[in-house]
Order: structure tokens, then C-alpha cells, then sequence
């Protein structure tokens, strides 16, 4: 059978597992009993007939309790005779199948070298991926497959934006499993198949866009320059990465939820000279409205004297009380004033 024919088969009906119990005891205290009655009551052939059936019973019948199959909520089972894949139980409840059904889970016990998944708790793995260890982890080893919710939990990485500038990045992902069949049976090992596309569709998207604002910089393909950034587009961004980890997983029967950026800077050894460099920039925007308040307050002054009459200055004096002025309004520090008794002449 081809993966991509790999279809998911709920089972159903197979909430007996207590039945199945109660009735194998039963017949395991009836087998006992019935050597006692053979021993004592019969005679002959049908005394070792009877001991031998019960013999056999008590020997074999605990095959069948290899069938029984307990399941918690948000819990799967994927259910393999003989190689043949033959449905999936999935559920809170005490199942029995056949007992010679085998579980199949190629991710049990799983650590991979970019990391592995859970629905709680917090671990590292000896890649480069941070990720959860709890619930999922003894879930994985038992080759239950969990249908909660889980965290895949990326570590910063460092990828190269659109201007080649050097970014550490790292996201988390929210993910669960939706196709037990395709998860198991379509990819060798679905979590390791997860964490390495993550790793893929985070490389792929940020190598799109600039870290800040740049101009000339077209992020969304439309031949059209645009004010997106890692910085300042985050939610866009995120969801751009979310989506891209999807159209590579759905093959794996995943569905991401959720991609968030959850650590975003300068590489270390760019990062001092991009610090300076943020910081010249705001000191260049922070003295253009510096000299756009001086020039108007120069301008009003300039026209309140000379409406008022109260000073007639030539084009000369104009000049030097418009310098003395933008001189005070656009220092770093206070003035100091000098006092002038004499002509203003």
C-alpha cells in the first residue's frame, strides 16, 4: 500500500474490554472447578477428557487477555495483524481486539537530534531544539499516540534576513495529531519529521524579510516595496511560518494551530554595530524635530517683534538673533546668558 493511500480506520464497538475480563476469569475458575469434579466424580475417558480441556484453557486462555486495551482521554491506538494496517481506537475506554494485534508507533521512545514534543513539563534535547518532556514522553514509549494539543518548542537560531544581516530567531509551535494512519505509516518518525520542516519553513521565511524596516525591499513577492520586517511584523510573519510548516506536514496528518516568535535579535557580532546604528538613527529622527520646533519658534518670534513694533531689525540683526536663537533652542545644554547694557547697535 502506497502512503498516500493510507486512509484513517476509526474502530468501533470494541468497548468490551470488562466483558472480555469478567468472561475469562469466569471460565478460568469454571476449567478449575472442573478438574476438582472430574477428579472426584467421573470415571474412565471422561475423566482425562475433561482434564485435558481444562488443562488446555488454563494454559492458553491467557491469550486473549492480550487483547484487552485501556485507553485515556485524548489517547490512540494504531492497530497493525500481521503487518496490515486494521484501524485505529481512539478514546477514553477498556477495548479488546484481537491478541494478536500489535500497536504501532514508529516515534516511541523518541529523541531526536533537533528535539522531541509533549503536552507539559520541559526538557533539551542535544540538538538545537528546546522541547517539552512530560505526559507525551511516557505516552510516546507506551506507542499510544496523543491527540492533545502539544508544544514544539524551537531554540533560537541563526539565519541570515533578506540583507544578509545575521538574526538569532527561535518560535514555538502549537501542533497535534488529526490522522493517527498518515502519521504513523506516511513518515518514517513524525516528530523528528516535524521538528526538522519546522526548522525548514522558519529558514525559508526569514530569509524573506529584513530585520527592520529597509527600503526597497519587497517581502510578500508582488514586486511592490513594502514596510514589512521581523521586527515590526511579527504576527504577519508568524503566521507566514505557520503555514508553510503546515502545507509540509499535512502529508505527516499533523495540523499546526500556532507559530509564535518567542525570541528575535541581532546575531552577537553584529549587534553592537546595529545597536549603534538604531541609535544614531533615533538620535538623527529625535534632532530633525528638534530643529522643525526651533525653526517655528524662531519664525514666531521673528513675527511677533514685528508686528508688535517693539524692535526694528535690519536683515543683518535678523540673522544673528535667528542663530542666537536656534543656538539655545537646539543645544544639549542650557544657554548661558550674557547681559548686554549697552546699544543693541
Amino acid at each position: 500500500m502506497e502512503n498516500k493511500n493510507v486512509e484513517e480506520i476509526v474502530l468501533k464497538g470494541k468497548k468490551r474490554g470488562m466483558a472480555v475480563l469478567l468472561g475469562v476469569l469466569a471460565v478460568y475458575i469454571l476449567a478449575v472447578l472442573g478438574i476438582v469434579f472430574a477428579a472426584t466424580a467421573l470415571r474412565g475417558a471422561a475423566t482425562g477428557i475433561v482434564v485435558a480441556v481444562c488443562l488446555v484453557w488454563i494454559v492458553l486462555g491467557w491469550i486473549l487477555l492480550l487483547g484487552l486495551k485501556v485507553l485515556k482521554p485524548q489517547e490512540a491506538l494504531v492497530l497493525t495483524l500481521f503487518g496490515r494496517y486494521i484501524g485505529t481506537l481512539k478514546g477514553e475506554g477498556f477495548y479488546w481486539v484481537n491478541p494478536f494485534c500489535s500497536a504501532v508507533n514508529p516515534a516511541a521512545g523518541t529523541k531526536p537530534s533537533t528535539g522531541s514534543t509533549s503536552s507539559s513539563g520541559r526538557g533539551k534535547s542535544e540538538g538545537g531544539v528546546s522541547i517539552n518532556l512530560g505526559e507525551q514522553s511516557m505516552a510516546i514509549a507506551s506507542k499510544k499516540l496523543s491527540m492533545k494539543v502539544m508544544t514544539l518548542d524551537n531554540n533560537k537560531q541563526k539565519i541570515n534576513d533578506c540583507l544578509g544581516n545575521p538574526v538569532e530567531i527561535g518560535i514555538v509551535v502549537i501542533w497535534r495529531i488529526v490522522n493517527t494512519a498518515k502519521a504513523v505509516f506516511n513518515v518514517d518518525n513524525y516528530v523528528e519529521f516535524l521538528s526538522i520542516q519546522t526548522d525548514s519553513a522558519l529558514r525559508n521565511v526569514v530569509r524573506l524579510y529584513p530585520y527592520d524596516v529597509s527600503p526597497n525591499v519587497d517581502t510578500t513577492g508582488d514586486g511592490v516595496a513594502d514596510e514589512g520586517s521581523l521586527r515590526g511584523s511579527s504576527e504577519v510573519v508568524a503566521e507566514r511560518i505557520r503555514k508553510e510548516i503546515q502545507g509540509k506536514v499535512d502529508m505527516a496528518g499533523l495540523e499546526i494551530l500556532e507559530a509564535r516568535i518567542t525570541y528575535l535579535a541581532y546575531a552577537p557580532e553584529i549587534a553592537a554595530v546595529m545597536l549603534q546604528r538604531q541609535q544614531a538613527s533615533a538620535i538623527i529622527d529625535a534632532r530633525k524635530m528638534i530643529v522643525d520646533g526651533a525653526v517655528g519658534m524662531v519664525e514666531m518670534a521673528l513675527d511677533r517683534l514685528s508686528k508688535g513694533g517693539m524692535v526694528d531689525l535690519d536683515e543683518e540683526r535678523k540673522a544673528a538673533m535667528v542663530s542666537n536663537l536656534l543656538v539655545v533652542l537646539c543645544g544639549n545644554k542650557d544657554a548661558q546668558p550674557v547681559v548686554n547694557s549697552g546699544s543693541l547697535y
